[in-house]
């Protein structure tokens, strides 16, 4: 199994009375909730907590897109990226992911991608998303069209990165007479490519297609959803010739690793009940606007995102923990939490949310080292041996 230590770069400074005036983190709120002075600190002390990720042993780090919020400061993640770069040496870094269908030109990241897979040589993971819902109100983007711009610009970065330039393309969106990416990708024929999703069927069925073959990554839901969307993924991958590997399931899930599970309950749920009833506070019609998904696909997922959604009277960790969205423990506990929903369920692949909503640096710190000394040497031998690779 392979272990990555995922972050959000939440505002942890944010005012939690504003849901007192605003009814979202999300979008509406007014950025001058927002201290740079703050957020500086912010940014300089979450870089020091993924580069202590590669020096306790994790494989990789992970980084994402989020815009106009509270819950996640990098809607330019390729800038935290590319710090990493020169900042780490052996960690794969993967980028989770750019929102294709926000871009007016995908080749943006063709490039991006291409200069962060040269600096590292060959370190990067291709993370690509439709991105949520919420995004689309950010950026003024019809959701209706998401699934055809997010395959367009799919095929559009892909050939970039296979093809010789110059080349011409023409598609219903994007409309190139010469694409001649320079530089060239360092990985050949391009990097992993991983696709994370909330439950999307035809994001799954589209991952899962011979042609792709993508790691498919189940973000923040509870177990039961998180069975259900890797078990579509495994009949989907025999529907298409084949029998998906266990590094082609990922599951990103928060978890706090205590010296015993009451001081990790009780250290970790003030900010984990924040991260839920806080940061990730939005309305229905935010996270998932009309067009964005197709009937069958907003009824799994709003039935998956009932369970963490914040309601009035706010979630608590007791529920988060009960549904598998949150893992909390001492090493023991954690450790027996994985192997247990590893063996039921088959992923390969685990992301680590080791800090979360207003959790401070130290317990982050502490978290991570437990996790990375005594949880992830005992899980090493579950999935497939290492050295598997899946594109």
């Amino acid at each position: 199994m392979k272990f990555y230590f995922m972050h959000l770069m939440p505002y942890a400074d944010l005012d939690l009375s504003y849901s007192e005036k605003y009814n979202s983190a999300w979008i509406t709120l007014p950025n001058s909730y927002y201290d740079p002075h703050k957020g500086a600190a912010l940014y300089n002390r979450y870089m020091d907590e993924l580069e202590y990720a590669e020096e306790v042993g994790f494989d990789g780090v992970c980084v994402n897109e989020h815009h106009s919020n509270a819950y996640g400061l990098m809607p330019i993640p390729g800038v935290i990226a590319g710090a990493l770069a020169r900042r780490t040496k052996r960690v794969k870094i993967a980028v989770l992911g750019r929102a294709l269908p926000l871009l007016n030109n995908p080749l943006t990241v063709a490039e991006e991608y291409a200069m962060l897979d040269n600096i590292t040589g060959g370190r990067l993971i291709a993370g690509f998303v439709r991105g949520i819902g919420a995004e689309y109100h950010s950026w003024g983007a019809n959701p209706a069209e998401s699934h055809e711009r997010f395959h367009e610009a799919h095929d559009l970065i892909v050939q970039s990165w296979t093809r010789t330039g110059p080349f011409p393309f023409e598609g219903k969106h994007y409309h190139f007479n010469y694409v001649n990416l320079w530089p060239r990708i360092f990985q050949q024929p391009h990097p992993p490519i991983w696709i994370p999703s909330q439950g999307s069927r035809e994001t799954i069925e589209w991952a899962a297609h011979a042609s792709r073959r993508y790691t498919y990554l189940q973000t923040f839901s509870p177990v039961t959803a998180l069975k259900k969307y890797m078990e579509l993924y495994k009949e989907e991958a025999e529907k298409n010739g084949y029998t998906a590997t266990p590094q082609q399931l990922g599951w990103s899930v928060p978890m706090y690793v205590g010296e015993t599970d009451e001081q990790a309950y009780r250290e970790a749920k003030p900010h984990i009940e924040n991260m839920v009833n806080k940061f990730l506070r939005m309305p229905q019609e935010m996270l998932l606007p009309p067009g964005y998904s197709s009937v069958e696909s907003m009824k799994g997922m709003l039935r998956a995102k009932k369970a963490i959604a914040a309601s009035a009277d706010g979630r608590t960790i007791d529920e988060l923990i009960k549904s598998g969205i949150f893992l909390c423990g001492s090493a023991a506990t954690v450790r027996d939490q994985i192997k247990h929903y590893q063996k039921e369920i088959g992923f390969g692949t685990i992301i680590s949310l080791m800090q979360f909503g207003t959790l401070p640096h130290d317990l982050t710190l502490k978290s991570t080292r437990l996790y990375a000394e005594q949880v992830i040497p005992a899980l090493r031998e579950l999935g497939e041996p290492a050295g598997v690779a899946v594109a």
